[in-house]
């Protein structure tokens, strides 16, 4: 089989196509170029995408003597992830820039590149697992990526592999100092990969400027003044502008987020709670829609907590109701269904959250 590998430069993706050639495929490495700036290079483990990186790529390929790429995909990930990410918080929601990634560029454009230059598939170093076409959560649940797959569709997944899945972190790295691979000690990149400064609201300031507003409490009472609601997101308790907690000295959160008025109103802990989403844009990883309602786990975070909840699609949208009250949860975030299961929880199907009350 004709196998290209997404090869980062980390030692995820490192092992994953060392496993590839392993197996005997026909590999191929590809690092996509994502910056317009690739000479900027990375601080510590935050970013990604540097020229450092797409070296540590080509050392690897070179080591498993496989061919090397490097794919200039900037423009496309600067329109589908960033471009979305800004608008996204220009809303008043509270977007993930790795699930835009994964559904517009790497399973999406990347993908279509792949099949139509002649490869069978695309291997990634996503903690994912695939059994029967079906995704499933990694063996190692602290690392587990199928949160940010859950977008991708039955035939995108048909054309996927996740070949460190199976394995443990602390292993992938073992396996890779065995193999010789210079990455094996790496840092593992974090926070958003196009601002590694760590300051998002720095970054989105300087895309979207000022746009002045109000925060309020319950009864409509003006606390202080902000920029922008972009400075926001649901549940956040600090960096809110106003003079200390509330009148019963309980801290404040940001319960509920108006874009079109630039007001953010603030409450209590408990206004936070929700029991019901409803999402749109779902996608059901089996290619087949659910036909009533399904009993499920949600999952709103990529590292958050899951709840049991019952899943029904219609009229184009997914509602859900929860077993238990979530709280922080904010328009613009992706839920996903999981069905628990022995083998591996199985990723049911996604959808962009749009209310939750």
């Amino acid at each position: 089989m004709r196998v290209l590998v997404a090869m980062s430069g980390g030692v995820d993706s490192s092992v994953a196509a060392a496993r590839m050639v392993d197996a005997g495929h026909d590999v191929v490495g590809v690092h996509l170029a994502l910056s317009s700036a690739p000479g900027t290079l990375r601080t510590g483990s935050r970013g990604c995408c540097s020229k450092e990186d797409a070296g540590d790529a080509r050392r690897v390929a070179d080591m498993l003597e496989i061919p090397f790429y490097v794919w200039d995909f900037a423009d496309r990930f600067k329109e589908d992830v960033i471009d979305d990410f800004v608008e996204s918080y220009a809303r008043g929601e509270t977007p993930n820039p790795c699930v835009r990634c994964n559904e517009r560029v790497k399973f999406s454009a990347l993908a279509d590149r792949a099949l139509a230059l002649g490869f069978d598939a695309l291997a990634t170093g996503h903690y994912a697992r695939l059994s029967d076409g079906r995704l499933r959560r990694a063996v190692d649940q602290d690392k587990d990526q199928s949160y940010v797959l859950a977008v991708l569709t039955a035939e995108q997944l048909r054309h996927a592999l996740f070949p460190i899945g199976d394995t443990p972190k602390s292993e992938i790295r073992q396996e890779a100092a065995r193999r010789g691979l210079a990455v094996a000690d790496k840092a593992d990149s974090y926070d958003i990969c196009f601002i590694p400064s760590g300051d998002t609201k720095a970054f989105l300031g300087a895309r979207i400027g000022v746009r002045p507003g109000s925060v309020v409490d319950a009864a409509g009472t003006v606390l202080a003044e902000h920029d922008g609601v972009h400075g926001f997101t649901i549940g956040q308790r600090k960096g809110l502008g106003i003079p200390g907690p509330g009148p019963d000295g309980r801290p404040r959160y940001v319960t509920a987020i108006d874009a079109a008025t630039g007001t953010v109103s603030v409450g209590d802990l408990a206004d936070l709670e929700v029991t019901a989403l409803v999402g749109d844009a779902p996608v059901f990883t089996s290619g087949v829609e659910p036909s009533g309602p399904v009993e499920c786990e949600v999952q709103v975070r990529a590292h958050g907590g899951v709840v049991g909840a019952v899943a029904e699609f219609r009229d184009g949208t997914l509602s859900v109701s929860l077993r238990k009250p979530l709280r922080g949860v904010a328009p613009g975030q992706t839920l996903v269904l999981y069905r628990p299961d022995p083998d591996g929880d199985e990723v049911l199907g996604s959808a962009t959250i749009r209310a939750a009350h």
